[in-house]
């Protein structure tokens, strides 16, 4: 008995397609970093992104041009966050007291990040690599202008000190069980990650990372 023939992928119709699309983007998009920030890039799977959704599979494709289409506008969309979240000018201790409040207004991108990390197999495996480089490069900079200004010691490596303050900011998201260990409490409060984001910030000023 030979195996039935599969159905052919259907377009969306026009129907659909007229149906405002900046509303369906957006469904799309939300469905999207709720199934990658729980399951990463490897694990989501377009059909569960739909369901979410509760738009036709083939949206997705017609819209984003499948799984890494999708992921790269969500990662324009974080970049457009990141803009009004940290504008230019915003001292080095107040940015990072914006982006641990992140694990409360936006933890899906936070989880997803994390994700990031846990999946990365080399620049070819994480379709955000380059972007993500870029954007945090201007954060070095940052930090090397103020080591040439005086304020840190030459022996200061700016890049490791970036990645040390990302890993800082995250650790509410990435460490809940050391958290819970030491402190007491839910790691994911509201109260906990204000007072989370006091402390980084007060320790970068104390490192010198806000001379004024």
């Amino acid at each position: 008995m030979s195996a039935p023939k599969p159905k052919p992928r259907r377009s969306p119709s026009p129907q659909e397609r007229q149906r405002d699309p900046a509303r369906t983007r957006k469904l799309i998009l939300d469905a999207a970093a709720a199934e990658f920030a729980a399951n990463g890039y490897a694990g989501a799977r377009i059909g569960a992104i739909a369901a979410r959704a509760g738009v036709n599979q083939q949206l997705i494709s017609y819209y984003f041009d499948g799984k890494e289409g999708l992921y790269r506008a969500m990662s324009e969309r974080w970049q457009q966050r990141e803009a009004e979240l940290v504008p230019s000018g915003t001292p080095l201790p107040e940015q990072l007291r914006r982006y641990v409040l992140e694990a409360l207004s936006n933890p899906d991108e936070v989880r997803l990040l994390a994700w990031s990390g846990l999946e990365y197999d080399g620049p070819d495996s994480d379709p955000d690599h380059a972007p993500r480089s870029a954007r945090m490069q201007h954060s070095v900079d940052e930090i090397a202008a103020l080591q040439e200004n005086g304020a840190l010691p030459a022996e200061v490596d700016p890049a490791c000190l970036t990645i040390m303050l990302m890993a800082a900011a995250m650790a509410t998201t990435t460490l809940p069980h050391v958290v819970e260990g030491l402190c007491g409490v839910d790691p994911r409060s509201p109260e906990f990650v204000h007072h989370y984001a006091d402390q980084l910030a007060l320790v970068s000023r104390l490192i010198g990372l806000d001379p004024a």
